[in-house]
């Protein structure tokens, strides 16, 4: 102890408190080591009490940044909740206009199906008109033809009669025959004008049925086009949509149309022949029309049978997606929303699980067309039961937090064969489109 203080005395002299009062005078004597533990204390104290200071305004200057942080994320958040509703209103204005589109187009489809078969009916009377005034004026070019070798035949007899009979000498049989041939020029020379103009009024006629099938042929094709251009805006959106599904477009199809096989009304193929021969251009052209018609139609039936459509509307946050994570498989994707925001069925499709699952809470399990099978985990009520058929935009549950869960929010799965795959990939698909 005496060794440290000596070797403190330099910085630290001994020191005395000297302590007065009215009985005496006392003093304390600091040696140079207490004085040394006095000021290591003081300054430990000092240090400790910045350190402190400074840890407290980080810590609150990092709590202002984070609630910044968080209404800046909420605010962001808020928009494009606005967004996706601004967009979601468009896209079902586009739908509705395309379906008025559809609709229009129908009616004029069978508006010109009506046209083309009373146009083929004219021309099958004017086919019969000319065919009986062709024969018309065959019979009686050849009446002409056989009276005029008559008119020959009695004109060299008559010739022969008179000049055996001598100069001068006409006999009453040859005036009787001469008027005879006189007549029969009269009439055949009336038959003739008459069949003339009979030609002329037909040919003018054929003029005419000419001129309106020009007529009918351009109004035709102006509809036509109209017709192809409205088919072709309304399919290239869905036939995009089907392709990023990642299906088989075409298989997709052929089972709708399976499924969906009868005929009639307007979609009915025309089949308007030409003298044996195949249908004319209009009629294959229409045909095409209402072949995309009938594929519209088919998008439509498979779009309500496959899961385009948003299990949560409105009020939710995409929390986690469809991947790796933690070391482990993420088979859905994560849509966080309050305790009770409703949950629906994106397509039509028939239950085949309500009930609890371990890890998965309670869950539910809906089978659709085409193998494609739908799971909503982690829900705090499920509304349908295992069995029933639910269609798209049904409520079937609400969003909750049982099962192994971190918070309130729905697990949304689409498995194609028992194969998961990344529902954003229907989601996204059908943005531009439902």
């Amino acid at each position: 102890m005496n060794k440290v203080n000596h070797l403190l005395e330099r910085v630290f002299p001994e020191q005395r408190l000297f302590l007065r009062s009215e009985t005496g005078t006392r003093f304390i004597r600091l040696s140079p080591l207490t004085q040394a533990l006095g000021w290591t204390g003081s300054a430990a104290f000092i240090a400790w009490s910045i350190i402190a200071t400074a840890v407290l305004l980080m810590d609150s200057i990092g709590s202002g940044n984070m609630r910044d942080q968080a209404q800046r994320d909420k605010r962001l958040y808020e928009q494009r909740l606005q967004t996706l509703s601004e967009e979601r209103d468009a896209r079902a204005a586009e739908a509705a206009a395309a379906q008025e589109r559809f609709n229009l187009a129908l009616s004029e489809i069978s508006e010109m199906q009506s046209e083309l078969l009373a146009s083929e009916e004219r021309r099958k009377e004017f086919e019969t008109g000319i065919g009986v005034i062709q024969a018309t004026l065959r019979r009686t070019m050849g009446e002409r033809d056989k009276a005029k070798d008559s008119l020959e035949t009695m004109l060299a007899a008559a010739q022969e009669d008179q000049n055996a009979s001598g100069p001068g000498a006409a006999p009453a049989q040859t005036n009787a025959t001469l008027a005879f041939l006189t007549s029969e020029l009269s009439r055949t020379a009336a038959e003739r004008d008459l069949v003339a103009q009979n030609a002329v009024e037909a040919e003018r006629f054929a003029q005419d049925m000419l001129y309106e099938a020009r007529l009918r042929d351009e109004r035709n094709d102006q509809i036509f086009r109209q017709l192809e251009d409205a088919v072709t805006i309304s399919l290239e959106p869905l036939d995009k949509m089907f392709a990023k599904s990642g299906m088989s477009v075409d298989h997709i199809l052929d089972q709708v149309r399976r499924g969906y096989s009868g005929q009639g009304g307007p979609l009915t193929p025309l089949i308007l022949s030409t003298r044996g021969q195949g249908p004319d251009p209009d009629a294959e052209r229409a045909n095409n029309i209402l072949s995309e018609l009938d594929r519209m139609n088919l998008y439509r039936i498979a779009a309500q049978k496959m899961p385009f459509g948003m299990p949560v509307k409105s009020g939710f946050r995409f929390t986690s997606g469809f991947g790796s994570r933690w070391g482990r498989m993420h088979n859905g994707t994560d849509f966080a929303a309050p305790i009770g925001t409703p949950v629906y069925a994106p397509a039509d499709g028939v239950v085949i699980s309500a009930s609890w699952s371990s890890g998965y809470g309670r869950l539910i399990k809906i089978q659709h067309e085409f193998g494609i099978e739908t799971r909503y985990a982690h829900l705090s009520r499920m509304n349908v039961q295992k069995g029933q058929r639910v269609s798209r935009g049904d409520r079937i549950g609400d969003i909750g937090n049982s099962g192994r869960s971190t918070g309130p929010h729905l697990h949304y799965e689409v498995r194609v064969g028992g194969k998961p795959i990344n529902p954003m990939v229907y989601i996204k698909a059908a943005k531009d489109v439902l």
